[in-house]
C-alpha cells in the first residue's frame, strides 16, 4: 500500500495481489475471471452449478424482513456500491438482456481517500480488503446481501419484480 498527496488530497494506493484474490474468490466457491484497470480490479464471478439464486435481495420487500435482519453488506440500489467497503457490485446479462441468478461483477477500487475506514473505524490495507471480499461472497451464498433502493442493481433472490 502506498499514500499519494496531490494537493491538500491523500490517497491510499493498494497494491491488491491477483494470487491472494484468487484464493479468497475459490474458497468462497465462485468461478472467475480478474481483470486489472488502472484505478480498480475488475471480478466476473459465477457459480454455475447452483440450484438457487445468489442472495442479492430487495431489502424494501417486508417479504424479505428475514433476510434483512441476518444481513451483514448492504448495496446502494442507485450506483452499486458495497456500503462501507470499497467495492461495488452489478448485476450480470446474458445475450437477450435477462440478468443472470447466479453471476454477479465485483469492482475493488485501488484508489481510496486517506480517511477512508471501514466499519469499527478499522484501517484500510490489502488485508483487510481480501477478508471484506472473503466475507462479502461468503455472504452472497449462505446470509444475503441487501439492495438498499433497487434501481440499476437487480435483486436475485427473494420476491422480483419481472418487469425490469
Amino acid at each position: 500500500m502506498q499514500v499519494v498527496q496531490a494537493g491538500d488530497h491523500k490517497f491510499l494506493l493498494l497494491e491488491l495481489d491477483h494470487e491472494l484474490v484468487s484464493n479468497a474468490v475459490k474458497q468462497a466457491g465462485f468461478e472467475f475471471r480478474i481483470d486489472e484497470l488502472s484505478r480498480s480490479l475488475s471480478l466476473d464471478l459465477a457459480v454455475p452449478d447452483r440450484k438457487t439464486p445468489l442472495l442479492l435481495f430487495d431489502a424494501a420487500d417486508p417479504a424479505n424482513l428475514g433476510w434483512f435482519s441476518r444481513c451483514q453488506f448492504y448495496v446502494d440500489g442507485r450506483s452499486g456500491a458495497v456500503l462501507q467497503t470499497p467495492m461495488a457490485l452489478s448485476n450480470v446479462k446474458d445475450r437477450s438482456g435477462r440478468v443472470l441468478p447466479y453471476a454477479i461483477r465485483v469492482q475493488i477500487s485501488k484508489e481510496l481517500p486517506s480517511t477512508f475506514r471501514l466499519p469499527g473505524k478499522q484501517p484500510m490495507s490489502e488485508q483487510t480488503v481480501y477478508s471484506v471480499l472473503f466475507n462479502f461472497l461468503n455472504a452472497l451464498l449462505n446470509t444475503g446481501v441487501g439492495v438498499c433502493g433497487a434501481v440499476s442493481i437487480r435483486p436475485l433472490a427473494g420476491r422480483t419484480d419481472a418487469k425490469r
